[in-house]
């Protein structure tokens, strides 16, 4: 088993790391001295798989375990989802003692995480992911929230969990489409933080298609450790966390225009991450021939390096960034590669220049979607300077289902 340790004073924990973790569950959670109460919140493609063992170890830890479970798909991602959660905790009488475990992937932990910071104001939440891109990004660093029909994680909070508990075993019932889809969030980490990491995926990335369990918990390991290092320095997305959303200005925009159905997140952060590539060789140099690794990796990971899309689709992408909740005084501010395992955050994009990134050659303002959303416009469409070096880092202290053949 690895452990990563994620300092944050008083709110530090654990990422445990390894194999036939989650029958351990309950020893985990008793040993943090939780109340007696508490809710595994899953969904319906998790929980038929996970959640009976999950709340076996609950149970012979002394806890009582209340099981709530929502429709899989980024789909329930909602307000709406909340609420039937709230209830059902209101329901059992869950207290402030008590404690929220996410069993499942991204969206059961950022849907579940919101719940646990937001029911009587916050209780425990330990983490439990499923999924890869869960285990390497969504479960660790305290993000939580949900979507609205204008744009993703819109609504959410800054709320650290108690623990995160990664059995890798859980990974083995992940579909290749789902378990490609978290490979683009780890890619990413090569790209923006360790270019020893982004060799390395290059050399190994058959034994991790093959889901190898030592090539596997070494690259998750890291990744939390990427992850855990930059969380530290900037909890709450003050300035250097805001590398972690290179790709994810496009990506997150083109998941919203797409009603959250076509993409799965991690492809939609494949494709983002292409874009800001070609965009990061015009603003910054970064080489044309690094700007290929980039998306050659990601091609053999099985995953999209771009989107067709049509002039209109161009232009309601471009209304969903500018609805981005990183945007600053009415401004999209993108994450830019100055060379792989070297970003800087808070750039400024020429709409032109994103246009024709996109494949289109009509030259498109940030101003065009100002005035989009100044005419509440941009609600109907989407419905349907800083650096980061070695050099500062050294000075840091869908879905489940059967086995696979």
């Amino acid at each position: 088993m690895r452990i990563v340790k994620v300092p944050l004073g008083q709110r530090s924990y654990q990422i445990r790391i390894g194999a036939g973790l989650l029958p351990t569950l309950g020893r985990e959670c008793a040993r943090l001295g939780l109340g007696a109460r508490c809710a595994v919140i899953s969904d319906s493609n998790v929980a038929p798989l996970y959640a009976e063992r999950a709340r076996e170890s609950l149970s012979e830890a002394g806890f009582a375990p209340l099981l709530i479970t929502f429709a899989a798909g980024e789909q329930s991602k909602n307000p709406r989802s909340v609420q039937l959660c709230y209830d059902e905790l209101a329901a059992h009488r869950l207290e402030r003692g008590s404690f929220i475990v996410a069993l499942g992937g991204g969206v059961v932990g950022d849907l579940a995480g919101f719940a646990a910071a937001t029911y009587l104001r916050g209780v425990a939440l330990v983490q439990a992911p499923t999924t890869l891109l869960a285990a390497v990004d969504s479960s660790v660093g305290g993000k939580v929230g949900v979507n609205l029909k204008v744009g993703k994680n819109l609504v959410g909070a800054f709320y650290q969990p108690r623990l995160v508990l990664c059995d890798l075993d859980t990974l083995r019932t992940l579909p290749d489409r789902e378990y490609r889809a978290g490979l683009a969030e780890i890619i990413k980490y090569g790209i923006i933080y360790d270019a020893a990491l982004f060799r390395m995926l290059e050399r190994q990335m058959r034994p991790l298609l093959g889901r190898d369990r030592k090539t596997l918990a070494r690259v998750v390991a890291r990744c939390c450790e990427i992850k855990a290092d930059v969380v530290q320095q900037d909890e709450r997305e003050s300035g250097l966390r805001a590398i972690l959303n290179f790709g994810h200005t496009i990506g997150h925009a083109l998941e919203a225009i797409s009603h959250y159905g076509k993409y799965l997140h991690g492809e939609a952060i494949s494709i983002g991450q292409v874009a800001a590539a070609r965009i990061s060789s015009e603003i910054l140099g970064l080489p044309k021939q690094q700007v290929e690794r980039i998306a050659s990796l990601l091609r053999q990971a099985g995953l999209p390096c771009e989107a067709r899309l049509t002039a209109s689709q161009r232009e309601q992408l471009l209304s969903a960034m500018a609805l981005d909740k990183k945007v600053t005084a009415g401004e999209v501010k993108f994450v830019l590669a100055k060379r792989i395992g070297t970003v800087e955050f808070g750039k400024k994009v020429p709409g032109d220049l994103l246009a024709r990134t996109l494949g289109g050659g009509k030259k498109l303002r940030w101003q065009d979607a100002a005035g989009i959303l100044a005419s509440g416009e941009a609600r109907t469409r989407c419905i349907s300077a800083g650096s980061v070096t070695s050099e500062q880092r050294s000075q840091a202290p869908k879905e489940q289902g059967r086995l696979p053949p």
